[in-house]
Formats: structure tokens, C-alpha cells, sequence
């Protein structure tokens, strides 16, 4: 299994036909953030149970020679969700119309993405070109995934009696079977005014105003106001420099400064020998991941509400301590924090060099299940990670931003690639971009090799209750009696499990040449040219 590889750009995605739209921009002239988009929106047509235009978005952007830079489209509360709204309940509802209470960022992401593409990067491709082929597969079908069928049958108990849900994912009633053709034609009709009107138009525009009457049909608490009042925002990324390579991470609201972290933590820790694929490495990146969770979880909020800036947590000095902390000959008590997540992370290289990792995200399948009526599309349960306690970290307050688990990446190796890379994973994330890091970098992986070998998952995702250190049963019995030794939760999975994410990446090569690696756990691949 030989990586994919490109001369003239590359895309990666968790499912092909998206993978392929992105193709066909680049194909036709089109820079990585327009092919991106691409990917992006018929990625929220053919993937429905991990993401849509009604979740959040976060993006990194890379141009040779200029400063790496981010986009932060998530969307903040709404004026009228506070504590009050969930009067008598001890947590906000994972579905339904109440944890429907944050406004969708994803589409302003694709808007102010598409601004910096015109006005710094030359692009030139008209925005409704870019989603042609979601527009496409919206009216007329696409093939419904194992993955779609798996979900929303494990999901369907608690999901039917969502508003429009299942008029939206049910065919005659049934689930539909994989195979079988499924279209959004309400969405199709959204999409399409999208694309003649502008990603605007979403929030203050005539679609805006059909969504406003869309949530108050359903019940939701955001309002057309709420929409009027958000902008993504373009902002410098997190970063941290390491032996090798100058690592980028997207900023709080989401998990970034963990990824970061747990690479920083490893970076100081490990020694010759030590691999993802062996009992020591796997032991030493599970431990710098508790503690790189045990920070986020002290400190990652909205970033309005954040003491400290994150930047300033990645010092030499927090790490070296982190690094001091790991008990390397045996596992340390876990606390078992609690996170989940449906999300899809692509990765775009153009001929130009430039590259965007980005990731969009709806948390839970099929977010809070909730359905507009005439616009046709599902509406995030983000918020559903507040806080109805008061003075927490993380308290629902309103016009606050929630916290996230997106986190695309980056490296800048020192010997000049660059590598792009992500997963979808709730919890998993930061976990699953290490390991195929210290794969790659430090493991005597290519790329492809690095995301298909056997992983593991520490704690609890995809709504699950099991805070286990899950890993595929393609590890050795001895590499899991051992982990088991060092005191390790240790629970055995399938083979090519979906609940350790759907990771991509595409490293281009100081001479030009792109390769390439897909997630065999997904419906994706890499498209190159």
C-alpha cells in the first residue's frame, strides 16, 4: 500500500466523491481554498451523519513565504439561551430542538475563505462553481455509505422523533441500505441560493430570514438576530517548534493547544527505538496525552473568557514539566474527561504550493437531529458541551462560543515539507494526529502507511460511555498484555474501527511532488493529478 502521489496538487477526503470535486477545481485553474470549498460542501451533501452547513468550520491556510493563518467560523450561542432555558435539567440535551442553541458557522467559513482566495491568493473561479457538485448530489442522489446506513440505524431510536428527521433520512420509513440512492432536494434548493446569492446570504440575507422562521418552527432558540450578528474571523494559528518541525494548530475555542501538546510532551520524552507501533512509544504518547488533556481541560474555553492566551501555555517551560510528569514504567490514573464527535477533516495542495487543512463539524451523528423544514438542512448540538452550572469554565452564557474538538494541522519539517494533516474523532483527534505524526516523522512510516496502521483511543467518543484505552485488534497480543501490564484499561476493538477517526494527510515535498494517504476506516480517498 504506496502512498498516492501528484505533481500538480492533491486532496484528501473521508469520502471520494468529494475528494474528486476538489480535483476538478484544481483541474480547472482553481487555487486549494476554492477546491477546498469543493470538498467541503458536497462533503455536507454525501456525508450527512458526520457534517453539514448546519455545524461550525475551522480552517488552517498555508502560502509559501507569508505567515500561516486560520479561520475560526464557529458560531456563538444565541441572545436568548441561557441557564433559565434549561430551568430543571442538569445538562443541556445532546438532541432536540434545545441543543439545536449555537448559530452554524460552517458556511461563513467557506465565505470569508473564499474572500482571501480573490484578494490575496488570485482566485478566479465564480463561488457557484464551487458547488456544482454538491448541488448535484443534493437534487439528484449519491450512493448512501456503509457508514451512513450504520448510523443512522444505531442512532435511529433517538433520532426519530426529531423534527423532519425522518422525512430528511429515512426512505419509505426504513433506513436507507448502502447502495441505495438518497437525495436533499430542500437542501439542494439552499445550496443553490447559496451559490447565487453568496455564503452571506446565509446570515443576512434573504435565506437567512427562511432560516430564522425554519428555527422557529422546529423550536430552536437561535434566531435570525443571531445569525445577523456572527462573522468567521481570520486570526493567527497556534504553534510550537519542536526538534524537527514548527507545528500549527488551530487556537480555543477548540482542542489545538492538546495536539500541540501532546507532541511537545512526546517530543521531549521519547528515546531510539520508541515507535506509535511498539509498548513503549504507544505508552509515552497515551501519557503525554493525559496531560495535555488535564491542561485543556483547566484552561480551553471561548478565548474571550480565557485568562491566559493559549500561545502562552506552550512555553518551554509547561512542556518540560508535562515532559517531567509521565511516569514512563507505568500508567497514570486517568480522568477520564468526556468529549464527542462527528466531524470530516480534508487537506488541499494546489500547483502553487499553497494548502489548506480544514475540518467542519455537526459533534454528534446527525448533530442534534433537528431538521429545518424548507431549508432542508440538520442543525449542529455543539452547545450541548456547556456548562449549566454558573462560574465554570465552560458555563452557557449567551453569545459565548462553545468548546470545540476540531482541530486541523499542520507541520513545517525543518527539512522543508510541509504536512497536512487531520481526522474527525471527538477525543480521538489530537490522539489520532499524533500518531500519525510520530508515525511519519519518527516511526519509519510513509504516509499512507502511517494512517493505516493499527491505532488506539484513550477515553470516550461518539457517545459512548467506555473511558477505556481502546485499540484495534491488529496490535500483537503481546503489545496489549503489556499495555494491560503497565495498568492500562486496556479494551480490544475491531480491526479497522470507525471510532478512531477518519484521518488523511498530504505531505508536498521541497521539490514539488505531493504524496498522499486516506483513512481505510472511511469512504475517502486521494485525488491527485
Amino acid at each position: 500500500m504506496n502512498p498516492i502521489l501528484g505533481l500538480r496538487g492533491a486532496v484528501v477526503a473521508p469520502h471520494s466523491l468529494a475528494a474528486q470535486a476538489g480535483l476538478d477545481i484544481l483541474r480547472e485553474g482553481g487555487n486549494a481554498i476554492e477546491a477546498t470549498i469543493a470538498v467541503a460542501s458536497t462533503l455536507a451533501v454525501v456525508y450527512p451523519h458526520m457534517t453539514g452547513i448546519g455545524g461550525d468550520g475551522f480552517w488552517l491556510l498555508h502560502q509559501p513565504g507569508s505567515a500561516m493563518l486560520s479561520i475560526d467560523a464557529c458560531g456563538a450561542a444565541g441572545a436568548a439561551v441561557n441557564r433559565e432555558l434549561y430551568k430543571g435539567l442538569d445538562s443541556i440535551p445532546w438532541r432536540g430542538p434545545l441543543a439545536a442553541n449555537t448559530v452554524a458557522g460552517t458556511v461563513s467559513g467557506w465565505g470569508t475563505a473564499y474572500a482571501h482566495s480573490c484578494e490575496v491568493w488570485g482566485g478566479k473561479l465564480p463561488f457557484a462553481r464551487l458547488l456544482e457538485s454538491a448541488i448535484h448530489y443534493a437534487k439528484h442522489g449519491f450512493a448512501v455509505t456503509h457508514s451512513q446506513e450504520a448510523n443512522t440505524r444505531n442512532k435511529l431510536a433517538e433520532l426519530i422523533y426529531q423534527p423532519n428527521f425522518a422525512k430528511t433520512f429515512l426512505k419509505d420509513g426504513q433506513v436507507p441500505l448502502y447502495g441505495q440512492r438518497h437525495a436533499f432536494p430542500e437542501l439542494a434548493a439552499t445550496l443553490e441560493q447559496i451559490a447565487r446569492a453568496g455564503a452571506d446570504d446565509f446570515y443576512r440575507g434573504d435565506l437567512a430570514q427562511q432560516i430564522g422562521k425554519d428555527l422557529v418552527a422546529v423550536g430552536s432558540p437561535v434566531t435570525a438576530q443571531d445569525l445577523a450578528a456572527h462573522q468567521a474571523t481570520i486570526k493567527a494559528p497556534l504553534q510550537l517548534k519542536i526538534s524537527c518541525a514548527t507545528l500549527y494548530n488551530m487556537a480555543p475555542p477548540t482542542q489545538g493547544l492538546a495536539s500541540l501538546m501532546i507532541l511537545g510532551t512526546y517530543d521531549r520524552i521519547h528515546q531510539p527505538g520508541w515507535s506509535p507501533d511498539n509498548v513503549a512509544g504507544i505508552h509515552a504518547l497515551v501519557e503525554s496525552t493525559k496531560q495535555a488533556f488535564i491542561h485543556r481541560d483547566r484552561f480551553v474555553t471561548d478565548p474571550a473568557h480565557m485568562p491566559t492566551e493559549a500561545q502562552a501555555l506552550l512555553t518551554a517551560s509547561r512542556l518540560d514539566g508535562m515532559a517531567a510528569a509521565v511516569p514512563l514504567d507505568r500508567a497514570s490514573p486517568w480522568p477520564a474527561p468526556n468529549s464527542d464527535g462527528d466531524t470530516t477533516w480534508m487537506g488541499v495542495v494546489d500547483d502553487a504550493g499553497r494548502a489548506v487543512s480544514m475540518i467542519q463539524s455537526i459533534y454528534f451523528e446527525f448533530g442534534s437531529g433537528v431538521v429545518l423544514p424548507q431549508s432542508g438542512f440538520w442543525w449542529q448540538n455543539r452547545g450541548c458541551s456547556f456548562d449549566l452550572r454558573p462560574k465554570q469554565l465552560r458555563s452557557l452564557e449567551p453569545g459565548r462560543k462553545p468548546f470545540h474538538t476540531l482541530n486541523p494541522a499542520m507541520a513545517q519539517m525543518d527539512d522543508g515539507r510541509l504536512l497536512v494533516y487531520g481526522t474527525m474523532g471527538g477525543e480521538g483527534q489530537p490522539q489520532t494526529q499524533a500518531a500519525v505524526f510520530a508515525r511519519y516523522v519518527w516511526g519509519g512510516h510513509h504516509v499512507r502507511s502511517a494512517i493505516a496502521a493499527p491505532r488506539w483511543l484513550l477515553g470516550r467518543t461518539w457517545a459512548e460511555q467506555s473511558t477505556s484505552l481502546k485499540l484495534e485488534s491488529r496490535f500483537s497480543a503481546a503489545t496489549i498484555e503489556a499495555l494491560r501490564d503497565l495498568g492500562h484499561p486496556v479494551e480490544v476493538v475491531a480491526d479497522f474501527d470507525e471510532r478512531m477517526g477518519h484521518a488523511g494527510a498530504l505531505v508536498l515535498h521541497p521539490g514539488g511532488w505531493i504524496e498522499g494517504g486516506e483513512d481505510p476506516r472511511s469512504d475517502g480517498c486521494v485525488a491527485a493529478w
